[in-house]
């Protein structure tokens, strides 16, 4: 095999995200081949069809191979990016909530690497051939923060991670985490979604998808109902201030310090995030792979230094 790639992946609820890809964590099984090969992966006998909706929530992420399939599917389409040949040695940077991180460290671990055996899959009808060498594992969040050196200039700030199920606070005292703030609140982005579907039902007697709703979050151009868009937008801003009511709930001070939004929700509530969260000091960082990023930058240099 060639040299080993390095390749970040940020396994989240709602998405799965590498440096360059992204795409939902729906997982649909079928004993016989479907008609079209186009996100397709074969696996084992079986085909799976990926990222056609979102799968629904397991909290644990080793109780089956879902998460595990997922990840071959993410692997084969950062390879393809890359131009990297389809036989390749991997090493996964990959990251767990710093509340849990102690705890499922050595489970996840163990589940992805897979005791480094090759593993024959195909993807879009490419055949691939990998084997993850070695798996490195970093606390989310915390990782992506430490990659923007100006946001932490501050003696003290607030992180807030939006992901689709859950939001992952704490507090960084000079670039340090304050490990007894760290919290995992249940108020993720899809539960405004949610919520926000049930108020068009209710409210218009419409029946929007969450592809719409989150069209109309990111201010895209759309020819739905202009009294949709309104309870969407509503629905969006009560959302923000039910999780900025959270927050403070938790004891952290957010007038005091700054706030840094990350994660997948944050791109998608950037809009209604610097508009409803005055007199807060809000900083955005909206780039939905920006912990895959930071799971490779971490794990490069690691490596650098354990062969200086």
């Amino acid at each position: 095999m060639n040299e080993s790639v390095l390749i970040g992946i940020d396994h989240g609820y709602a998405a799965m995200k590498t440096a360059h890809c992204s795409f939902p964590t729906g997982l649909e099984v079928f004993d016989h081949k479907p008609f079209s090969e186009d996100h397709l992966l074969e696996y084992d006998g079986k085909f799976y069809l990926v990222g056609n909706h979102r799968q629904p929530l397991q909290k644990d992420k080793t109780a089956d191979d879902n998460c595990f399939l997922m990840t071959l599917a993410a692997i084969a389409l950062e390879l393809e990016y890359r131009k990297a040949p389809a036989t390749a040695s991997v090493i996964l940077a990959a990251g767990l909530p710093l509340t849990s991180f102690g705890r499922e460290r050595k489970s996840f671990f163990t589940y992805l690497c897979r005791g480094n055996h090759p593993i024959s899959f195909r993807w879009a009808g490419r055949p691939y051939s990998i084997t993850i060498l070695n798996v490195v594992l970093f606390p989310q969040g915390y990782a992506a923060a430490l990659t923007q050196p100006d946001l932490l200039r501050e003696p003290s700030v607030i992180l807030a991670d939006i992901g689709g199920w859950t939001v992952d606070l704490m507090r960084l005292d000079n670039r340090l985490p304050d490990v007894s703030t760290c919290r995992s609140l249940e108020l993720g982005v899809i539960r405004c979604v949610e919520q926000t579907q049930e108020q068009v039902r209710r409210k218009l007697g419409l029946s929007v998808t969450p592809a719409q709703i989150e069209s109309v979050l990111r201010g895209n151009p759309s020819g739905m109902d202009e009294d949709a868009k309104q309870v969407i937008q509503a629905e969006a801003d009560q959302y923000v201030r039910s999780l900025l009511s959270a927050i403070a709930e938790t004891g952290l001070d957010i007038h005091a310090m700054p706030i840094i939004f990350m994660g997948g929700g944050a791109g998608l509530l950037k809009r209604r995030l610097a508009s409803v969260s005055a007199p807060c000091q809000p900083f955005l960082l909206d780039d939905v792979s920006l912990n895959a990023k930071a799971f490779e930058q971490l794990a490069a240099q690691l490596a650098e230094r354990s062969h200086g």
